[in-house]
């Protein structure tokens, strides 16, 4: 970042300098030189994670774990916004964003982007990470550095464990290329010869299923250590031809597709939000293909009869030096036992007035508690949502869920509440992207306990937050809360920095009861007190709170903006900080 040639504390993004001898009140802070692209953003935030996999300080298996999670960043990138803007291309559309760059250009970076990131990927891993896995004695052990011992032992593997369950494959007129499953390892195999039926043999497909191991621990008996492991596409190159008797093998390549993951739900046309994401959800696996990873030995034609096949250009072809599927390098680290390799274990703590456990409700009416995850535990809020499914003195609980995981500590105590014959609503935000599968079966299983089941606002998501618990004392309704920026997912609350208050605050009650009668009832509430709410008030009061500092700052007043976001994508907002 660079400053600003006159407005001390302004910071600009390099490329967007202001023009030195320009007044600031005249300027137009709505050219495109003072917008970044959000999908080339994206890319640059996933150079910073590959940058953690860099870095010689981090402990070498929560490198790779970095480089892994780069990788499924990318997966995903390619399956929303790469597959977003091709569909934005079939329709004709030519429209820009504030920074005025057409989806083909923005396409066209990204294309130069995401080389660059591949790249720096393979080159990492077969460069950098391995050799320092292996003086580690973690060992990937290729096909041209098997032993005698080694390669009989892996055939038998391969004729026992992984050859039944094959099915390859073989194409002709009557049997074109069979489904391909979005991010699926898969293997195109040239042929020469006949058939059984005395036909000439040209190609076929083997594909790899999911209940195999991608990656095959070495027995002792067979292995240089305890972690030398083999991948799976290195197995079933080397043993391909047991699959095609009597047929000649040209050769083995491996390749992968991605598709478009998205999913689709006409917000006008939709009467039954789950019963459309159910019928979406088995689509999504066949999207259309956006992008094809192959080997890099991949003949040319064989490259191109694949990209045909899918409607896929040459611009959509990476061909990468190592795995296609080089997330599944992340079951290293658990499988590998090196404490020493990985971050010092972390045990949250809890605050002070937490110590020793006790009646949370009496300790919410003296003070609030404020958690930061994850250095705090998220044990509080589980511990809230149970005490208060057996305090026979609860009379209601509502929540929103978003993610949760699928076996839920949190939704155990809601069952367990709505069993006690507790009045329980959840609103359930069924399009929370990727774990829509999951909140759909949270959502049956609550319903079935006999909790009220709400699946947001369709056109909108319910991405807040809240648990507001009614409890009678001495004949008078009571309301506790939990306000949360995270998710109520115990595991990510120990990956992520996110906030949670536990407050007995009347004003929050009140709001909190206003927000959830609106979700359940869909009518218009009162003016809030404590908080803004998305989309009605939270967008103008955050440009009027950025325009009273710039006020202040005008006047020679001390003025400060402090924001931790997770992007920042709203023209006025950025255009009034720009101010």
């Amino acid at each position: 970042m660079i400053e600003g040639p006159y407005a001390p504390g302004l910071r600009l993004w390099p490329g967007a300098a202001l023009p030195a001898n320009e007044a600031m009140d005249s300027l137009n802070f709505k050219i495109p030189e003072y917008f970044i692209n959000r999908e080339l953003s994206l890319l640059s935030f996933n150079h910073r994670v590959l940058a953690q996999a860099e870095e010689a300080g981090t402990p070498l298996l929560e490198r790779l774990k970095f480089l892994c999670i780069s990788s499924t960043n990318l997966d995903e990138f390619f399956e929303i916004r790469v597959a977003g803007l091709k569909q934005r291309l079939e329709i004709g559309s030519t429209l820009s964003g504030p920074d005025e760059m057409t989806p083909q250009e923005v396409l066209s970076a990204i294309r130069a982007e995401a080389l660059e990131l591949v790249d720096m990927q393979y080159r990492l891993l077969n460069d950098v990470l391995m050799p320092a896995l292996a003086h580690e004695n973690i060992r990937f052990v290729r096909r041209h550095e098997w032993s005698d011992a080694q390669r009989a032992w892996l055939r038998e593997y391969f004729l026992e464990q992984v050859e039944p369950v094959l099915s390859p494959l073989g194409l002709d007129p009557a049997r074109p290329i069979p489904k391909i499953l979005n991010k699926s390892l898969n293997f195109i195999v040239p042929l020469s010869g006949k058939d059984a039926f005395g036909r000439n043999s040209s190609l076929a497909i083997v594909q790899a299923p999911r209940s195999l191991p991608r990656l095959i621990r070495l027995p002792s008996a067979v292995g240089n250590g305890p972690d030398d492991f083999v991948f799976l596409s290195s197995v079933i190159h080397a043993f391909v031809e047991e699959l095609f008797s009597g047929i000649e093998v040209l050769g083995c390549y491996q390749f992968r597709l991605t598709r478009n993951s998205e999913l689709f739900v006409d917000d006008e046309e939709v009467d039954d939000l789950l019963r459309a994401l159910e019928g979406e959800l088995a689509s999504r696996r066949y999207g259309a293909a956006v992008r094809l990873e192959t080997a890099p030995d991949c003949p040319a034609e064989t490259a191109r009869f694949l990209l045909d096949h899918f409607a896929l250009g040459v611009s959509d072809l990476y061909q990468v030096n190592g795995p296609v599927n080089l997330n599944r390098l992340l079951a290293v680290y658990d499988l590998v036992d090196r404490p020493d390799l990985k971050y010092r274990a972390f045990t949250p703590g809890v605050p002070q007035s937490l110590v020793g456990g006790g009646d949370l409700f009496s300790i919410m009416r003296r003070r609030d508690i404020l958690l930061s995850h994850p250095f705090q535990s998220f044990a509080p809020v589980v511990d809230f949502v149970h005490q208060a499914a057996a305090d026979p003195d609860v009379l209601a609980i509502k929540q929103t869920l978003y993610r949760t995981g699928p076996e839920s500590a949190v939704v155990d105590g809601l069952v367990a509440a709505a069993k006690a014959g507790k009045e329980v609503i959840v609103i359930i935000e069924l399009r929370a992207r990727f774990d829509e599968a999951d909140n759909i079966l949270l959502a049956t299983r609550l319903q079935e306990a006999g909790a009220h089941v709400v699946y947001g606002v369709v056109g909108f998501k319910t991405h807040a937050k809240m648990l507001l618990m009614v409890r009678r004392e001495n004949g008078v309704l009571r309301r506790y809360a939990h306000l949360g920026t995270g998710n109520y997912h115990p595991r990510t609350a120990r990956l992520y920095t996110d906030y949670g208050l536990l407050t007995s605050d009347e004003a929050f009650g009140n709001d909190l009861h206003e927000l959830f009668l609106q979700l359940t009832s869909l009518t218009r509430v009162p003016r809030l007190v404590k908080f803004l709410q998305s989309p009605f008030t939270l967008h103008g009061a955050l440009e009027e709170k950025i325009r009273r500092e710039t006020q202040h700052a005008a006047c020679g007043r001390p003025a400060r903006i402090i924001a931790k976001i997770n992007a920042l994508v709203e023209p006025t907002i950025i255009q009034t900080l720009y101010e």
